[in-house]
């Protein structure tokens, strides 16, 4: 697999968030799938808008950044388990990546990064001629 997690923490059960540069940040949970071609990132990342999300690429690093805008609160809290919060998560990608050609969308919740493999990390079947 050519990405990796960079620890930070709990990185799976962040329940009262994390806190970091003076501010409370929950991390994503992620499934990440490989073909041929590319790796595709999946996070789930609620309250997000595509607007709202910062997703780089610095030195080996895809780095993910989502604001949650509060939402309304209408009437008194009976109960109240959903915290809003950011999001934040790092991950190392390796060189077989091709950085320059990284898409993302993020839709209903849910950020869709494609992180295509350079040419020369691709599977690429080989025709034999004969006689």
């Amino acid at each position: 697999m050519a990405v990796n997690t960079v620890p930070n923490g709990n990185a799976t059960e962040n329940k009262a968030g994390e806190t970091t540069r003076g501010a409370q940040y929950f991390t994503p949970r992620v499934d990440i799938y490989e073909t041929d071609n590319e790796l595709t990132l999946y996070a789930d990342v609620p309250g997000v808008r595509a607007e709202d999300v910062d997703l780089r690429f610095e030195r080996g690093e895809l780095i993910l950044q989502g604001r949650v805008a509060p939402g309304p609160k209408p009437g008194l809290a009976l109960q109240n388990e959903y915290q809003e919060g950011d999001f934040y998560r790092v991950f190392q990608i390796h060189e077989s990546i091709d950085s320059t050609r990284i898409e993302a969308e993020c839709k209903r919740g849910v950020l869709t990064v494609h992180l295509p493999k350079v040419e020369a990390m691709r599977k690429r079947q080989v025709q034999v001629r004969g006689e």
